[in-house]
């Protein structure tokens, strides 16, 4: 069979220069954090990369895990293949780190209670792990940042708020400060300390600013967030206030304003919201850049940059999150908050160009902005992260990238903590595979699951139950690079949208109907069925599972869907209690004589978690079937495609002997996973074959739920006869 992967140039590029632009960035690496962890140590323990910084020749990275109350440390020697160095024990956690030539300095939270806040700052050798010197700090600490030419730092004292305490409103003293202290050879000179008043300069709250961020310029002037009063200061080196004013507000249309409902509804607006930025990055002398992700009373869903006057030279408004919400990582539980939230920006030029990096916590999404024009930066591309990016680093000298994801999918069963690299490439960008940028209206997409391919070449897809308000049918034309959203089929009762579906199966007839199977659940009122849908949309007829399938499974249904002749063909993701062990059903039902039966798939018997079937789709002789565990990254080791004789598909009656099919592998679809420099997602669970034979694989992102937001889409081209 052809070995062909698709590679998919940006849609992201607004402008014919960045369309027509030859470097791009693309991942090449991730690191699971976990690998940093020592022989015999408890890799249950949660991980959480935040914050991110390099070693001054660009070789070994250093981050903060404040659940390990550690430095991790990354040889990215090979930036491909990264490597772990391992964790450097500190006392307390870590809330920032940034490193001057092989010395990391780190703010340790040393805190007793939030009205007893304290903190120390370390001076800690990268190569030996061994800490020098030590300062007390006035409070506790978040933010740190380095003066160019390394000769002291910032330190960003937060003093947070117990948001549990009278509701979270501030002020709660004791307020928040910045300290400058000098550096000195590998070390710091704690006789140098100075505090920064920065009270009485807020709106809101003056007694009580909480600095959240801090970034110096190259004259030495340090602008510092004060996040949950809303408010900019920037000091000189010598630590006087230069300027100081409100982030302002921002008036929002086009979001959707309401969360856990289960549909993408972007008709709301929120005026006045204010911007409430957490980092920020000098992108010049005289402007620098905010992420407003909003915490207290705001987060305007974007980002802005500023002159150090005070004078607003852009703001994204909405377009930031739209561009999100059209390659499908539009977090719909977060909608009544902050949206995508953006909470990390960075500044680096690569090539003479100027970039602006913005991460959104919440989509798992790097923008890279050109702001060569300050006030009109173009988005140039979206890059995938992993879940919660939170720091990032650049190396413009290895044309590097460096992305920290704070989120750890441990209790969650999602992904482990990732540290991701991206580099600056002649050559497409690989990222994203599937958009609606195309669409008239703004379309937002996620948790797609089955799909089938029509006869002309275009392929339809489903979303699954966590849109169980907006059930959809997504028409995508592969054709195009990356694949593209030309159209959508609200699934519909009675004129209505239907609900109590859990799409995960889609296939076609010869009159163009679709069938779908619904995979159900009874606990949550979903009943297991198989739905015939007319081309606009409307559901025709209802066909609900025999009393002699429901007797023996309440919970696992159908996963996918075919047809072939008469017979409709469903998998079955897992066994049933009257199955074999490692043995699970495939389920047919002849549309004319309306009888059911089965065959049994003999699947792989599970290393870790489970192992089931996703999808099932019929071409030439035979179907072809995913099979996939329910692991993620390292721990993945079945996602593959099989297929079975259409021959040996001859189904025996429900509650009988079944027959036992043979299966032929086809590919593994690790190397496919992987081969975007990501981690390897779990839910592979969509297969369309063309009628040339071309198949197109897919991934369920679940809905931007515990998850990156990723979707691949991909073609793995054409099987042998």
């Amino acid at each position: 069979m052809s070995t062909r992967l698709i590679c998919f140039t940006s849609v992201i590029a607004l402008t014919a220069s960045a369309a027509a632009a030859e470097m791009n960035f693309n991942r090449i690496a991730s690191f699971p954090v976990i690998a940093n962890m020592a022989q015999g140590e408890d890799t249950s323990r949660e991980t959480s990369p935040e914050i991110i910084d390099v070693t001054a020749d660009g070789m070994t990275l250093v981050y903060t895990d404040s659940p390990l109350e550690a430095l991790g440390r990354v040889d990215i020697t090979d930036p491909a293949n990264p490597a772990p160095l391992g964790n450097i024990a500190l006392p307390g956690e870590p809330t920032s780190v940034a490193v001057i030539g092989t010395t990391a300095y780190a703010a340790v939270n040393t805190s007793a209670s939030y009205t007893d806040p304290s903190g120390v700052f370390l001076a800690v050798d990268v190569a030996s792990g061994e800490i020098g010197d030590s300062c007390d700090l006035p409070g506790q600490p978040d933010s740190v940042a380095k003066s160019k030419d390394g000769s002291f730092l910032a330190v960003a004292i937060e003093n947070e708020r117990d948001e549990d305490l009278n509701d979270g409103v501030i002020p709660q003293l004791p307020a928040g400060a910045l300290v400058l202290i000098n550096t000195t050879e590998g070390g710091l000179d704690c006789d140098s300390l100075k505090i920064v008043d920065v009270t009485g300069l807020a709106e809101v709250a003056p007694t009580d600013p909480e600095p959240e961020y801090v970034s110096i310029n190259a004259a030495g002037e340090t602008v510092i967030t004060l996040q949950e009063n809303n408010h900019m200061v920037v000091v000189s080196s010598e630590g006087e206030v230069i300027s100081h004013f409100s982030a302002g507000a921002v008036d929002l249309e086009n979001i959707d304003t309401v969360d856990e409902r289960g549909a993408l509804i972007f008709t709301g607006n929120q005026e006045g919201r204010k911007r409430e930025p957490d980092a920020v990055t000098w992108i010049d002398e005289d402007h620098f850049a905010t992420a407003n992700e909003g915490d207290y009373e705001g987060g305007s869903r974007g980002w802005t940059i500023f002159h150090k006057d005070g004078s607003v030279v852009y703001d994204s408004g909405t377009s930031f999150e739209h561009a999100l919400i059209q390659i499908g990582h539009y977090p719909d539980k977060r909608s009544d908050a902050k949206g995508v939230e953006p909470e990390s920006v960075t500044f680096g030029e690569f090539a003479g160009t100027p970039l602006v990096f913005v991460g959104s916590e919440r989509g798992s999404i790097v923008g890279v902005y050109d702001v060569t024009d300050p006030a009109a930066p173009v988005l140039r591309q979206l890059l995938p992260s992993g879940i919660g990016p939170e720091g990032f680093v650049t190396i413009p000298e290895r044309n590097l990238l460096v992305s920290a994801n704070e989120v750890d999918g441990l209790e969650d069963k999602a992904a482990r903590a990732h540290v991701m690299l991206y580099e600056y490439q002649d050559a497409p960008a690989v990222y994203p595979h599937l958009t609606s940028a195309g669409m008239a209206e703004l379309t937002g997409f996620g948790a797609i699951s089955g799909m089938v391919a029509a006869p002309d070449g275009m392929i339809y897809a489903v979303n699954d139950s966590f849109y169980g308000y907006q059930p959809t049918i997504f028409k995508i034309d592969p054709s195009q690079s990356p694949a593209q959203i030309v159209g959508t089929i609200p699934v519909t009762r009675k004129g209505r949208p239907a609900q109590k579906l859990d799409m995960e199966g889609i296939t076609l007839d010869e009159d163009g109907n679709f069938w779908v199977s619904s995979e159900g659940r009874t606990d949550r009122v979903i009943p297991h069925a198989i739905y015939k849908i007319a081309p606009d949309g409307t559901i025709d007829e209802e066909i609900g599972l025999p009393a002699e399938l429901m007797a023996v499974e309440k919970r696992f249904g159908f996963e996918g869907i075919t047809k072939v002749g008469d017979t409709l063909w469903m998998a079955v993701q897992r066994e049933w209690k009257d199955d074999p062990k490692d043995h699970v059903k495939l389920v047919a039902y002849n549309l004319e004589t309306e009888e059911w039966g089965a065959v049994l798939y003999p699947k792989a018997s599970p290393e870790k978690g489970w192992v089931g079937l996703s999808e099932i789709t019929a071409h030439g002789d035979h179907v072809y079937i995913i099979e996939r565990d329910n692991q993620h990254g390292i721990e993945a080791v079945t996602k593959k495609i099989y297929r079975v004789p259409l021959a040996e598909m001859v189904p025996a009656a429900l509650g009988g002997e079944l027959p036992v099919v043979s299966k032929e592998e086809i590919r593994d679809l690790i190397p496919d996973l992987t081969s975007t420099g990501g981690y390897v997602l779990d839910k592979v669970e969509g297969l369309a074959i063309t009628p040339e034979g071309e198949i197109w694989v897919s991934t369920d992102n679940d809905g931007v739920d515990d998850h990156s937001g990723e979707t691949m889409f991909f073609s793995i081209g054409t099987p042998e006869s």
